[in-house]
């Protein structure tokens, strides 16, 4: 039975010094499965500490040349507080790792990852804002809420068929009043968010009526919908800088819009797309309401955005200082 046993040892000894000699490599070929290809595995080129040193002083100067410096958050002078966007680099090691498991006349695949700026939206203190990164080509649509139920319903299907979140900042008294439609849009993926309690003009109420507005339609938010808010949306813009340090208080940031379409004057849907087409930019934060005319509007709003190169996502992701995918941010493959 030893002398068996010790055959086999012996045995598979062999079959791996075999296997050796033939591959050189065998880091090399775990790694290449670890990765995902087989086919690799057979073909793997051995590397000289040499050319090692060599594909990494490539990588690096490349690196430097398609650095992307983040951009960090500001205060504008018009635009109050403006996000930062993050910057790109080459991640050295990861592509190098990768390079090393592809032939060698293969040209080099690199990697990159996002660099987050040194000054951030958070950073900035108590200041409202109106408007994403002008370097970042996205948009959203902040849907306000305190009436207009009976258009909701198409605007979640347009919004739906076209595969766009927005934000939709709730008036608290309506939330109460209406739950139900209110986890009908949250139920679509879409950004739920503050609109004060009873849409009062906030810049004329006390200090302790602003608070209570906000709060108790925070409150609400987290009991109704278990939404963990960052935004504060004040009814028709109006607000004075305690508002905006109230909000900052309860750990949200004001918002307000960068184009307004004015649906509440009832104007017509080819109306509403001339106003959003003349001014669309990226960043652009697009105030609009459940009304007949954003109902018909909307749609156009989506395909004119999508057809000049925009993304469109929710409040917290435009004012991210997040990249977009290089397909809609153009980068040259970054």
């Amino acid at each position: 039975m030893i002398v068996r046993k010790a055959a086999m040892i012996a045995a598979s000894m062999l079959i791996l010094l075999v296997f050796v000699n033939i591959n050189e490599d065998v880091s090399g070929f775990l790694a290449s499965l670890k990765y995902g290809d087989a086919k690799l595995a057979s073909t793997v080129k051995t590397y000289s500490e040499t050319e090692r040193k060599e594909l990494l002083t490539t990588i690096s100067a490349e690196a430097e040349k398609r650095k992307i410096a983040p951009v960090n958050a500001r205060i504008d002078r018009v635009w109050k507080a403006i996000p930062g966007y993050n910057g790109l680099e080459v991640d050295v090691e990861k592509t190098l790792e990768a390079a090393l498991l592809e032939p060698s006349s293969s040209s080099i695949r690199y990697i990159f990852k996002e660099v987050e700026p040194k000054i951030k939206l958070n950073d900035l203190g108590p200041y409202p804002i109106y408007r994403g990164n002008p370097n970042k080509k996205m948009i959203s649509l902040m849907i306000n809420v305190a009436w207009g139920n009976e258009y909701i319903d198409s605007i979640l299907k347009t919004l739906e068929r076209e595969n766009v979140k927005a934000t939709f900042f709730l008036d608290g008294s309506w939330l109460k009043k209406f739950p139900d439609v209110a986890k009908q849009i949250q139920a679509g993926g879409h950004e739920m968010s503050n609109h004060a309690y009873t849409h009062p003009d906030m810049k004329m109420l006390s200090r302790e009526a602003q608070y209570n507005q906000i709060t108790k339609t925070e409150s609400l938010l987290k009991s109704t919908l278990n939404v963990k808010n960052k935004w504060f949306a004040p009814p028709s813009g109006s607000f004075n800088q305690a508002t905006v340090q109230i909000a900052e208080e309860q750990g949200l940031k004001m918002v307000l819009w960068t184009i307004d379409t004015i649906d509440w004057q009832k104007p017509s849907a080819d109306t509403i797309l001339r106003r959003i087409s003349a001014k669309l930019e990226p960043g652009a934060l697009i105030l609009m309401h459940p009304t007949s005319s954003t109902r018909d509007a909307i749609g156009g709003i989506i395909a004119t955005a999508k057809a000049r190169g925009y993304s469109l996502g929710t409040v917290s992701e435009t004012l991210s200082s997040a990249r977009i995918p290089p397909v809609v941010e153009g980068a040259n493959g970054f």
